[in-house]
């Protein structure tokens, strides 16, 4: 999908408070259609220092908690608990706050490694035909989830649902991500952009480079959420 069809939906902020208020409405108003809808939401987080803002208003937020499951676009093979997980970050900014039952937070088992893990989610995701939303980020570099640039055998629609990372180019090297496959199966995905140094990959994005971001083609399309030092043509 190209960066500039109309699925992909590019809304700047004047700052990353600001971004991360409207991501934060923008998750619970996902919910509420979806709880509306089905009884149920299922949302995937990502890791990163923006989405990180956005979980944070989250806790201060009255919601049906227990009508939220909860699961992890990526992983990297750390110990449980360890602070460079991205569990233990949503943890800590956001769900150790609110009254959901355990229950319905499912964690990557990244600890066990990358092979592993991966087997063990792939049979976790197997009741979720589809998300309702994802939540991405962008690196530098052009990756999302842990999916990164250069390794096209990982953005197939053939591939597996959950994918072993061995050789990641930023450590730790090993890691458990969602392919782009199962990203795409959902109704909606959201990133989340901030900082100046996400600015080259927004571009590159724009421009249509062929990243990762490019394959991952939900049903109701992508929204993007940048700040103004993310964006390239501020």
């Amino acid at each position: 999908m190209s960066a500039q069809a109309p699925m992909t939906r590019w809304q700047v902020f004047p700052d990353g408070a600001a971004l991360a208020d409207q991501a934060a409405a923008m998750i619970l108003d996902a919910a509420r259609a979806a709880i509306t809808a089905r009884g149920v939401f299922h949302v995937v987080l990502a890791g990163g220092n923006t989405p990180k803002d956005a979980y944070e208003r989250l806790r201060e937020c009255g919601a049906n908690w227990a009508k939220w499951q909860i699961y992890f676009g990526d992983e990297r093979c750390l110990p449980r608990g360890d602070p460079e997980r991205n569990d233990t970050m949503a943890r800590r900014a956001w769900l150790d706050h609110i009254r959901i039952p355990p229950v319905n937070v499912h964690p990557i088992p990244a600890e066990q490694g990358a092979e592993k893990g991966a087997e063990r989610y792939v049979e976790i995701l197997r009741r979720v035909p589809e998300f309702d939303l994802v939540l991405l980020g962008l690196g530098v570099d052009g990756h999302t989830a842990s999916l990164f640039p250069g390794r096209q055998e990982r953005l197939g629609m053939s591939d597996a649902d959950v994918i072993a990372v061995s050789t990641a180019p930023k450590p730790p090297p090993e890691r458990v991500s969602l392919s782009a496959t199962r990203l795409s199966r959902a109704q909606r995905v959201l990133y989340m952009v901030g900082g100046e140094s996400k600015r080259a990959a927004v571009k590159s994005w724009r421009a249509g480079a062929d990243i990762p971001p490019q394959h991952i083609t939900p049903t109701l399309g992508i929204d993007v959420y940048v700040d103004r030092a993310a964006w390239p043509e501020a």
